[in-house]
């Protein structure tokens, strides 16, 4: 089976009119027995300065948090699946949050320039809520063995599936009326997070696409119809054997996406299978 992975973050046409950088990041690891994938996407606001860190430190402990649970049920994928499947949303999803908040307390007491702006409450104590709220983001990730397909998301952001039976959702997130959304930083935010696991049948239906987005994304298209098309667009694109043009122009869509769009920063993150 082939593999193509393909990904590019851009800075948003309105991040560029005021000078504030890419609060997008993404993360992949494509193994033989393995594919792990995921996406966040920092706040931006002004409560929210250091959301870019937050993004990157997201997607790294996605990535870590994956890899201790290959590690520890290595040869024993039925487990894992099971486990996943009954407790996705409970246990990994928690183990996801605190690995976040580490990370970030790791970052605010190691960085003076960071550090020297600590909150504190009304007895002098650091405050990590209010700590954790500065590096907000959102997190999309997703695993991929041979044997199931393992999704999960906090806050907004799209997960999709390309192939011939058309396009469809891989996950259902939980997405909030207007520009609100849930958030890793948040206290409990594990209760908020959705997972997802099924078979992984990708050998059945070949090619097919994967396909993970911030929400500048969507947000940049009139409607879900208009997306799901896009979606179906780049999936043409690869079964024509043109993902040297996907790769070469990609960076230029999307930001040409963005300025007629929302402007916000875009993301784009996609896994190719064919025979």
């Amino acid at each position: 089976m082939r593999k193509i992975c393909l990904g590019q973050s851009v800075q948003g046409a309105s991040h560029k009119r005021t000078g504030k950088e890419c609060q997008d990041f993404f993360k992949v690891d494509v193994q033989n027995d393995y594919i792990i994938l995921a996406v966040a996407d920092g706040h931006g606001s002004k409560s929210c300065p250091y959301s870019r860190i937050g993004a990157i430190s997201a997607t790294n402990v996605f990535h870590d948090v994956v890899k201790e649970y290959l590690r520890e049920y290595c040869g024993k994928m039925e487990n894992l699946a099971t486990l996943f499947h009954r407790e996705g949303e409970i246990s990994f999803s928690k183990n996801i949050e605190r690995a976040w908040q580490w990370k970030i307390r790791a970052v605010q007491e190691n960085n003076s320039k960071i550090s020297s702006n600590t909150p504190k409450d009304e007895n002098g104590n650091i405050n990590w809520s209010a700590v954790y709220k500065m590096y907000g983001c959102t997190l999309l990730g997703m695993l991929i063995t041979d044997e199931f397909i393992f999704s999960y998301q906090m806050g907004d952001g799209d997960m999709m599936c390309i192939d011939s039976d058309g396009v469809r959702t891989v996950i259902d997130g939980d997405h909030i009326l207007g520009v609100e959304t849930h958030s890793l930083s948040r206290k409990n935010a594990w209760e908020k997070s959705i997972t997802n696991i099924v078979r992984n049948d990708v050998s059945e239906h070949l090619p097919r696409l994967y396909f993970m987005s911030t929400d500048g994304m969507a947000n940049s298209y009139v409607d879900s119809d208009e997306f799901r098309k896009t979606c179906q667009d780049y999936y043409d694109l690869f079964i024509s054997h043109q993902e040297k043009d996907i790769k070469n122009n990609l960076k230029q869509w999307l930001e040409e996406t963005s300025e007629l769009g929302c402007g916000d920063d875009i993301t784009l993150l996609m896994m190719y299978f064919e025979a």
